[in-house]
Formats: structure tokens, C-alpha cells, sequence
């Protein structure tokens, strides 16, 4: 089912368009080495056996999970062997090569610096971490997006109909056909294998051998043993599990929070749409009441771009498991919107003299910076002094909760409040 060359590829069409490099290299047949960089079920492998059928090259699979030092070597030594004797060159495809030690990316330098083969590398992770940098500067580095819907279904389509597929013996009816795309999460691996299961259990269940096959709902939830999740993403399903989601971790129930949570990547919600909602509650709804909550929420996005899914699940999980116990305070979204609202109404006045920038020649003239106390030059690093423009100068945005780490903040901030603006108090 694997596609014979670059225009039968699904997806991935900025690698296929006219005068990509990918397209350069396999149509004017040159020595250059690839890394593949993308999520699994993306290509590729398919890409590696593109560029060998394409440029008339043996093709020899290696994989980083089970070789080692000395398959690599043998592989090269076979390669070369083959070139000496007259005979094709050699792509070499290193399957998952971020599991290699630097030891082994390293046996492949010789390969590739003396073009004795065309090294195809591909990982799931950022190789800019877990390559070393001579290979990766001596290789063109390509990323590979997620498969959308509609590359799934063509992928689903064509496995319907084609010869090397399922050859037009089974049907697929139309929940189903949803149902598989949406399980696979843009892995075309994934909807492959589900589809070829979910076609031998309606063989199976046909009532007599005359029957036509066809894969229905149930069939398809059967054969892969994982129930449809009612979810969708661009309808009010998405918006309503969002909302149950976002508002169960602000209600600080973790097991509704992680309920949530698993309805949308089940379902193959986009894992980045997830960690940008949890870096915006974060500041949102917790804020200084657990000042570590940003930082959970921020590596968590971070994870989810270093390692892809489906492992990054994990680090949602922990970070929505942390946010949805972590005490509670929606303080700073207040203070902003309430300084916002004083900018957006025309409260906003001149800066204050004493404030403005005085590192240019003139500005002395002009009274800017004059009458200015330097903090660390007074009792506790804190002055009396305006920082308000005049129209605001009272005005309280900022009124800390008692909830966690922001107890002990608003004690101090009302101090330091009372030691900066001297007797005036909040309006």
C-alpha cells in the first residue's frame, strides 16, 4: 500500500510541490542525505523506499531500536562493497535514528561524508537535540506535518480500493469511515492497521459468505476495541469538552480535569491546542497563588513539541493533574482588565518626569529623570515615589487573594502599597 513515487504521496505537500528539495532530489537523481523530522504514521518510511525506487537505489532498513555500532558498520561495508563492484549505490534508512548514542550516529559520519551510501534518517523527535550536529549538517533536514482528516480519508480510500489493499471486497459505511479517521490522529499507520481489523471482523460477522462485508460503526469500535468517542472537532462538541475541561480545572476537580482531557486526545484533538489552554489558565485562573503553575503549563507545551504524541499525553496529563490541585486565583486576570479598562476609557496622563528617559544628551534640559529615587539606594529597595500617571495615580488594580502563595504576597504588596504611595490609600 506504500505509495510507488513522490506524487502518490499523501499529505506533505510542501515537500512534494515543484522545486522542492525533495522533489530535486529524487527527479535529478542526487547523492544528498535526509533527516525526516515528524510525527509517526507521517511518511517517513514511505519517503525512504520514494527516493530508492525513484533513483534506482538499493534500499537497506536499519533500525536504531534493535542495531547497533556493528550493523551500521556492515551496512556501510555492503554499500561500499556494492559501489566498488560497479554495482547501485545504497540508501540507507535508519528508522527512529534519535534512539542511536552519539557512538552510533557517529559510525554513520564515514557513509555519508564519502557518499558511499544516502543515509534517509528519520525521528519523531526535534533533531536539533537528538542528532548530532555533523550529521545533521551534512544532511537535508525535512519536517513532516501531521496527516489532516482529509489525508487520512484519501489514505482510508485508496486501502478501500486498491489492489495491494482491500481490492473493492468490503464496504465502508460513512460513521465508521468518521470514526477511523478520527482514532487515527493524522497517523495514516494507525488507520491502515485499524481498517485492516475492522475489515476481517466484518468478514467475520457477515451472515453467510454471499454477504457483501461492510464495516459499520460497531464493527469498527470492535475491531480496534476502543469506543467512539462523540466528539467533534469543529463543532460544539469541541467547544463544550473545551469548556467542561477548562472549567473543571478551574473547579479543581483533577479527575474531571483528566476525563476531559483524555475525551480530547482520544479523539485526536490537536495536543498544542491543549497546552496553549493550559499555559492561559495558568495565568488565568491560578496566577500567583501557585507561581510554579506557569512554569508546569509552559514545559508541558514544551514536551508536547519535543516529543509529539502519542507519549506526550503524559505531560498533559501531569500538568492538568498539577493545575487542576494547585490553589486557586484569578487576581492578576482582574488587575489587568481593570487597568485595561482605565487605558481603553483615556486614563492615561503623561508619564511622570521623574520617570521618563534620561540617557540622552538633552533630556536634563528637559527636567526628565530629575527628582527619581533609586530604589536600592533606600531603606528596603522600596521608595516613596509616583509611578502612576497623574489621571490614576490612586487607582488599585492588583487585589491579591488569601488562596496559596498568594497570602504571603498580598501582605507584602499592601506594605510595600502603603511605603510607595506614603498616605495615600486605594480608590
Amino acid at each position: 500500500m506504500r505509495p510507488r513515487d513522490l506524487d502518490d504521496l499523501v499529505g506533505q505537500s510542501h515537500l512534494r510541490a515543484d522545486g522542492s528539495p525533495l522533489r530535486r532530489l529524487v527527479e535529478g537523481d542526487q547523492s544528498m542525505s535526509l533527516v525526516l523530522w515528524g510525527p509517526p504514521g507521517t511518511g517517513k518510511t514511505t519517503i525512504a523506499g520514494i527516493v530508492s525506487r525513484q533513483t534506482d537505489r538499493r534500499f537497506v532498513e536499519v533500525s536504531a531500536v534493535s542495531a547497533g555500532v556493528k550493523e551500521v558498520r556492515a551496512a556501510i561495508d555492503a554499500a561500499r562493497a556494492q559501489l566498488a563492484a560497479g554495482g547501485a549505490e545504497t540508501v540507507l534508512f535508519v528508522d527512529e535514528v534519535h534512539r542511536f548514542t552519539k557512538a552510533q550516529q557517529d559510525a554513520l559520519l564515514p557513509g555519508v561524508e564519502n557518499r558511499w551510501v544516502t543515509l534517509v534518517a528519520a525521528t519523531t523527535e526535534n533533531p536539533f537535540f537528538s542528532v548530532i550536529s555533523p550529521l545533521l549538517s551534512r544532511s537535508l533536514l525535512l519536517k513532516l506535518e501531521s496527516l489532516t482528516d482529509d489525508d487520512i480519508d484519501e489514505v482510508v480510500t485508496r486501502a478501500l480500493r486498491d489492489e495491494r489493499g482491500l481490492a473493492g471486497a468490503v464496504d465502508l459505511d460513512d460513521a465508521a469511515r468518521d470514526h477511523l479517521v478520527r482514532l487515527a490522529g493524522g497517523d495514516a499507520r494507525r488507520a491502515l492497521t485499524y481498517l485492516e481489523a475492522s475489515a476481517a471482523a466484518a468478514v467475520a460477522v457477515r451472515s453467510t459468505e454471499e454477504d457483501r462485508p461492510l464495516i459499520t460503526l460497531e464493527v469498527a469500535e470492535t475491531a480496534v476495541d476502543q469506543a467512539a468517542v462523540r466528539y467533534d472537532r469543529q463543532g460544539d462538541q469541541h467547544y463544550d469538552v473545551t469548556s467542561a475541561f477548562i472549567k473543571s480545572i478551574r473547579g479543581s476537580d483533577v479527575d474531571a480535569s483528566l476525563h476531559w482531557l483524555a475525551r480530547m486526545v482520544e479523539a485526536g484533538e490537536d495536543p498544542r491546542f491543549i497546552a496553549r489552554r493550559l499555559v492561559i489558565l495558568a495565568s488565568e485562573d491560578i496566577g500567583l497563588a501557585d507561581p510554579t503553575a506557569l512554569t508546569t503549563a509552559v514545559a508541558a507545551a514544551q514536551a508536547v513539541q519535543l516529543i509529539g504524541m502519542p507519549e506526550a499525553r503524559l505531560n498533559l496529563a501531569q500538568a492538568v493533574a498539577a493545575l487542576a490541585s494547585a490553589p486557586k486565583s484569578n487576581a492578576v486576570y482582574m488587575a489587568y482588565e481593570a487597568a485595561a479598562a482605565d487605558v481603553r476609557a483615556g486614563k492615561v496622563g503623561a508619564v511622570p518626569a521623574h520617570l521618563r528617559d534620561a540617557h540622552y544628551g538633552g533630556a536634563k534640559k528637559l527636567g526628565h529623570g530629575e527628582a527619581y529615587v533609586y530604589p536600592h539606594d533606600v531603606k528596603h529597595g522600596v521608595a516613596q515615589q509616583q509611578y502612576l500617571p497623574e489621571p490614576v495615580r490612586d487607582a488599585v488594580y492588583y487585589r491579591p487573594t488569601t488562596h496559596g502563595a498568594e497570602a504571603g504576597v498580598k501582605d507584602r504588596w499592601e506594605r510595600i502599597r502603603s511605603i510607595v504611595r506614603g498616605v495615600r490609600g486605594g480608590r
